[in-house]
């Protein structure tokens, strides 16, 4: 296998990498769960274009350790942790460097689709996301596929501080890629240019503000359960609001808050999602709140599953 990680901890309740291994060897393993789709974590410790609060490469451990505060099962959803997950390790990032960071990224994940696995990636900053998407244009194309982009930010604007891939213009990118739709949800901050070009762009890209979803929240219900098709889920941690995810590169207030996630998590987990990232935490202090509320994202949608 190619795989250029390193494991420095394990999510909670998640086999490691000599598991994976052992599985793609012997496909027949845990045959009484094999209508169940096997998960493979990779945390990305990157955050080399982050322009306000440094600290996202801290991402994946915290919220691995973070990991540990939960049960196996999930009372909110009477459902126990039965999922198939394997945690194998962190990305070997080229940190200053985006670019070759997501190449890297793209070939690791693309090894995962290759063995049936579907992905969950832990940032790390939001550019990372590229990387995967870029994968999964690879390995399946991205014709049928619906973007949902939790986020404060549309992250849209095709060029930021001279760069063109970077956490601010990582979704100019995706849509670069020619996905069949992105739908944003819980925006708060843009650029005219970006409002612009999402506008110009509508039948292509929805966007859902925190204010459309606070007046009506059943409108995003009704859009996520309308999704046909396979889902790649990104979400930045900073869609919450600072009250409950201070700890983030750009913190923005009147964000969503954590029984909102958890009953989007909800929804999306009955669907096809065949990738899933969560970018932007930037914990540096075991318990902090950021850091708990994204491993509870995770732990809900395994649970589901």
């Amino acid at each position: 296998m190619l795989f250029y990680t390193h494991n420095p901890s394990k999510f909670a309740f998640s086999r490691d990498k000599s598991d994976f291994e052992h599985y793609i060897s012997n496909l027949d393993i845990d045959s009484n769960s094999e209508n169940q789709r096997p998960f493979g974590i990779i945390g990305v410790p990157f955050d080399g274009t982050t322009t306000y609060l440094p600290g996202a490469r801290f991402g994946p451990s915290a919220v691995r350790e973070a990991s540990y505060n939960f049960e196996n099962y999930n009372l909110s959803f009477n459902e126990s942790l039965d999922a198939i997950f394997f945690d194998l390790g962190d990305l070997e990032v080229i940190h200053g460097n985006a670019k070759k960071t997501c190449e890297k990224l793209q070939e690791t994940v693309l090894e995962l689709y290759s063995a049936g696995i579907i992905p969950i990636i832990i940032g790390g900053e939001h550019s990372i996301s590229l990387g995967v998407i870029s994968a999964l244009k690879e390995h399946h194309g991205l014709e049928d596929i619906t973007v949902v982009h939790f986020d404060a930010h549309m992250d849209i604007i095709n060029e930021y501080l001279g760069e063109k891939l970077s956490h601010a213009t990582v979704m100019r990118r995706v849509f670069d890629l020619e996905p069949k739709k992105i739908i944003q949800i819980g925006v708060r901050s843009a650029s005219l240019e970006e409002k612009n070009f999402v506008d110009e762009n509508s039948q292509k890209i929805d966007y859902y503000t925190s204010h459309d979803i606070k007046n009506d929240e059943n409108l995003i219900k009704s859009i996520l359960d309308e999704i046909k098709g396979p889902i790649y889920i990104s979400i930045d941690i900073d869609v919450l609001d600072p009250s409950q995810a201070p700890s983030v590169g750009n913190p923005t207030p009147c964000g969503l808050n954590s029984f909102q996630i958890e009953k989007f998590i909800k929804i999306l987990a009955q669907k096809d999602v065949i990738g899933i990232d969560l970018v932007e935490v930037a914990s540096r202090e075991i318990g902090d709140i950021t850091s708990v509320n994204g491993a509870k994202i995770i732990h809900d949608f395994l649970c589901l599953q």
